[in-house]
């Protein structure tokens, strides 16, 4: 059982993935504490805003109220959609144990993306594709394990300022990784933009731009 914040149709907008009809199941609870996280609500699994499955399933705006569920019962509301790639995310989902979760879904015919902050081991089915968004000296004073680095199939990372470029080099990323590194605009500041080219260009790096957003979508 998971304590699931909502499950939602959409176009994945970020990364390798980006513009991928998508299925989003977030996950309630994280302990990383990013200043700048636009899912705050997700962060505490409160007692006093346990729903029903029937709430979570029918939800359409953030709020914090989360449900319990089986990888059966998210099946079962995947299914009511029709986009075939399934994004699991939080929260920090990567906080449980996925495997059941992510074999499931798979052996069910779906492609399984997870986002994490690399801050916990990854606990899921060998051909899901992991999306590690590494969250570097954040208040929770939790740290970008290695074994997460090594498990990723790819790193996104946000960008603000020059610092958080140094932040990302310090990191002990597999070599392999090189070409699929990601840097993403916080905010999607103008300057913050420009800075993410400019290190992108330098490095053979990527951008992303969160084109869910330039669609007007979730």
């Amino acid at each position: 059982m998971l304590p699931v914040n909502e499950i939602f149709e959409t176009i994945q907008g970020e990364a390798c993935k980006s513009g991928t009809p998508t299925v989003f199941l977030r996950l309630q609870a994280c302990p990383v504490g990013c200043p700048w996280c636009d899912s705050k609500h997700t962060w505490v699994a409160d007692p006093a805003h346990q729903v029903s499955i029937a709430e979570i399933t029918a939800k359409v705006e953030d709020a914090n109220t989360w449900a319990m569920m089986s990888p059966e019962e998210m099946l079962l509301a995947v299914e009511g959609f029709r986009a075939r790639h399934v994004v699991i995310t939080g929260g920090e989902p990567a906080a449980y144990d996925l495997q059941p979760l992510t074999t499931l879904l798979i052996k069910s015919g779906y492609s399984v993306q997870v986002e994490t902050s690399g801050t916990h081991a990854i606990q899921v089915h060998p051909c899901t594709w992991v999306t590690i968004s590494p969250k570097i000296g954040m208040p929770g004073g939790l740290v970008v394990l290695d074994e997460a680095l090594r498990r990723g199939n790819e790193i996104k990372h946000c960008v603000g300022k020059p610092a958080d470029i140094e932040k990302l080099l310090a990191l002990n990323i597999p070599r392999e990784f090189m070409p699929m590194i990601w840097l993403q605009p916080l905010s999607q500041s103008r300057k913050a933009t420009k800075l993410c080219i400019q290190e992108a260009t330098a490095r053979d790096w990527r951008v992303s731009i969160q084109t869910h957003k330039f669609l007007g979508v979730r």
